[in-house]
C-alpha cells in the first residue's frame, strides 16, 4: 500500500491507514504534531487510534526536541520471542499445566518477585553490566529513587492490560514462545514525573495540546528526561530479557531436551536518535516498531488471532517503521460494555487462556482485523512466520 499524504501540518503526515476511516479524534493529534515547531515528520501506522498527546501507531521525527508525552507512560514496552526446537505435537495434552506453571514463574497484573531475580544465575541472560544498571538508579529523578526496591522486584514480571506471555506455533508447527511487556511501573513513575515538568515549562504554555509539551536540546531539563528514558527503556529490555529465560525455564524443566534459537526483540514505545533527509532527528515510535532493512520484529494481534514475525523493508518515507500489533478499534470500557463472557469464550476457542470477566476488555473483537493491518503495510515489512496462539498468559 503507497501511503496517503494529509494535508493540515506543517511537517508532512504520511499515513499507512486510511484518513477517512480513522477517527476525527485521530486526525486532530496527527495534525496537532505536526503543527509543533521542532516537528521534521510523522509516519501513521495502520494501527493508529487515539492516544494521550500522540496517536498510538504514530511514528514523530523531532529536531532538537522529544515529547515525553509521545513517548507514552510505558516507556521500552515492546516484545521478545524465541524460536524452539519442539513441535506442537511435543507439548503436554494439559495445556491449562503448563500455564499455571508459567504463571507460578512468572508474576503477572500488578506481581512481583518475593525476592528480586538474581539474573547471573539465569539461563541464558548476560551477566555483563547489571551492577552498572542498578548503580544508575541512582542518578535517576529524585522522585522515583524510594522506588527503588519495587523496581528490584519487579524485574522479571510480566504487568497487566495488554501485555502477555505466550506459547504458539507457527505455520510448519514449531513452537515459539512470544512475550509483551515494558518497563513496569518505574517506567510509569518516570514518564508521568517528566510530563509534567514540560508541562511548566515556558515554551509550552500555548499549544493546542498540553500533553504535546516537550523538552528542546541544550536544556537542562531535556539532560534529566534523556537520562532517565534511555535508563528506563534498558529496565524494559532486561526485563523481557528475564523473563523470556524464566519461561524456557519451565518448558526446560517440563520438556527436557528443548533447544531454543536466538531471541528477536524489538521495543514499540521508544526514542532513538536517527537521521533522515540529512537530518539528526530524535525519532518517537509510539506504538510502532522500527522497521529498517532486515530489521527482525514482531507484530501480534490479540489473545487469538495470531502474531507475526517480519523482517523491515526500510522504508524511510515510514522513518523505517511498522505497526505495533492490531491496534484498539474501541476502548476498554466500551468493550466491556459491549461483550460479554460468552462472546470472550467463543472468540477464544481452541487458545488456554484467562476467560474470565478480567479480560473482557482484551478480547479479540475490540482490536482491528491483523491481517488488514498487516496487508497495509507490505511496503514496511515482509512475514517471515505467521504464529498461533496455543497458551496465552495475561495479567
Amino acid at each position: 500500500m503507497a501511503y496517503n499524504e494529509v494535508a493540515g501540518g506543517r511537517a508532512p503526515i504520511r499515513m499507512w491507514a486510511d484518513p477517512d476511516g480513522v477517527e476525527p479524534e485521530v486526525m486532530r493529534q496527527l495534525r496537532n504534531v505536526a503543527n509543533l515547531p521542532w516537528t521534521h515528520g510523522v509516519a501513521v501506522m495502520p494501527d493508529v487510534h487515539h492516544g494521550k498527546g500522540a496517536t498510538v501507531g504514530s511514528v514523530i521525527a523531532m529536531r532538537d526536541a522529544v515529547s515525553p508525552a509521545a513517548v507514552g507512560v510505558d516507556i521500552g514496552c515492546g516484545m521478545t520471542a524465541v524460536k524452539t526446537s519442539l513441535t506442537a505435537a511435543n507439548l503436554p495434552d494439559d495445556l491449562g499445566y503448563l500455564r499455571s506453571k508459567l504463571e507460578q514463574a512468572i508474576p503477572v497484573g500488578f506481581g512481583l518477585h518475593k525476592n528480586p531475580v538474581d539474573p547471573v544465575r539465569l539461563h541464558g541472560v548476560p551477566t555483563a553490566g547489571w551492577a552498572d544498571f542498578w548503580k544508575d538508579f541512582d542518578r535517576l529523578a529524585p522522585a522515583v529513587r524510594p522506588k527503588r526496591e519495587r523496581a528490584e522486584a519487579q524485574m522479571g514480571t510480566l504487568g497487566g492490560g495488554n501485555h502477555f506471555l505466550e506459547i504458539c506455533a507457527d505455520d510448519r508447527d514449531a513452537i515459539w514462545v512470544v512475550l509483551h511487556s515494558g518497563s513496569r511501573n518505574i517506567g510509569k513513575e518516570l514518564a508521568e514525573y517528566h510530563i509534567e515538568r514540560a508541562r511548566m515549562l515556558p515554551h509550552n504554555q500555548d499549544l493546542p495540546d498540553r500533553d504535546l509539551a516537550v523538552f528542546v536540546a541544550g536544556t537542562p531539563q531535556m539532560d534529566a528526561y534523556r537520562r532517565d528514558l534511555f535508563w528506563a527503556q534498558d529496565y524494559a529490555r532486561r526485563n523481557r530479557t528475564v523473563m523470556m529465560a524464566l519461561a524456557c525455564g519451565v518448558l526446560r524443566r517440563h520438556l527436557p531436551g528443548v533447544t531454543f534459537e536466538q531471541p528477536i526483540s524489538c521495543h514499540h514505545n521508544y526514542v532513538a536518535e536517527e537521521r533522515y533527509d540529512d537530518v539528526d532527528v530524535l525519532v518517537t515510535r509510539k506504538g510502532a516498531i522500527r522497521a529498517g532493512s532486515g530489521d527482525l520484529g514482531i507484530i501480534p494481534g490479540s489473545m487469538a488471532t495470531g502474531t507475526y514475525i517480519v523482517k523491515g523493508l526500510g522504508n524511510a518515507a515510514a522513518f523505517n517503521s511498522a505497526s505495533h500489533g492490531a491496534g484498539r478499534r474501541m476502548s476498554r470500557n466500551k468493550a466491556k460494555r459491549t461483550f460479554t463472557l460468552a462472546d470472550l469464550k467463543a472468540q477464544t476457542d481452541g487458545v488456554e487462556c484467562r476467560k474470565d470477566t478480567g479480560v473482557i476488555d482484551e478480547i479479540p473483537a475490540a482490536y482491528k482485523d491483523i491481517r488488514s493491518v498487516m496487508a497495509a503495510q507490505s511496503d514496511l515489512v515482509e512475514v517471515v512466520a505467521r504464529l498461533r496462539q496455543l497458551v496465552c498468559v495475561k495479567g
